[in-house]
């Protein structure tokens, strides 16, 4: 019987010609099932200029065979580390498989067109929110919010919401996929793909839990 991606990854015998984006696909495709909430979130960890790591909550928008991508405001906390600092790790975990997936590489943007065509898709509501929010700044108050959110959908009328030019997307490009699958009395399977850089071949390796 052809066995799956998965059961390849932990079978020992030989990994050489597994790809991690795709074993990846097989990992999704099942959380989308199972998942009852956002199985595309994933946690997002950068650093400060004083090297503190900062975590958050976002969204995996986009993928490929280049990288895993999300989208923000260029001037949030999380963009201003990334533009001081373009490098990251994510993490996805998937309660319902007991399965999680770790990546860490080097962040680029997105292009304009891939910001485009992904803010296009958002709903209006979205898009207004996404141009209003002066993300990670203080705000006064909830109400202010609101008032500025109504101010600029009276303003746009019937008329579409231009994608803000602070308003894009990073991609990141993996240098290390790991892939943790949990097993009874702790004794977890880890596998982990690294890469020099990006585009190079992938090597692989069984990590102790």
């Amino acid at each position: 019987m052809l066995q799956t991606l998965t059961e390849r990854l932990f079978d020992d015998s030989d990994r050489s010609d597994l790809d991690p984006f795709a074993i990846f696909e097989e990992w999704y495709a099942l959380a989308q099932e199972s998942e009852p909430n956002d199985p595309h979130a994933m946690a997002l960890a950068t650093a400060d200029a004083s090297g503190l790591p900062d975590v958050r909550m976002v969204l995996l928008n986009r993928r490929d065979a280049r990288g895993f991508c999300f989208f923000t405001n260029f001037e949030s906390t999380k963009g201003e580390q990334l533009s001081a600092n373009p490098q990251a790790a994510m993490v996805m975990h998937w309660k319902s498989l007991r399965r999680q997936v770790r990546m860490r590489g080097p962040v680029e943007p997105v292009t304009s067109a891939e910001a485009d065509e992904y803010f296009a898709s958002r709903a209006r509501g979205s898009r207004i929110a996404s141009a209003t929010s002066k993300q990670s700044r203080p705000l006064a108050s909830r109400q202010q919010m609101m008032d500025e959110v109504a101010a600029l959908t009276a303003m746009i009328g019937e008329g579409d919401m231009p994608r803000p030019p602070h308003w894009s997307g990073y991609r990141l490009v993996p240098t290390s996929i790991e892939f943790w699958k949990d097993g009874e009395f702790r004794l977890h399977d880890r596998v982990r793909f690294t890469r020099d850089l990006p585009g190079a071949a992938w090597s692989s390796a069984r990590l102790y839990p």
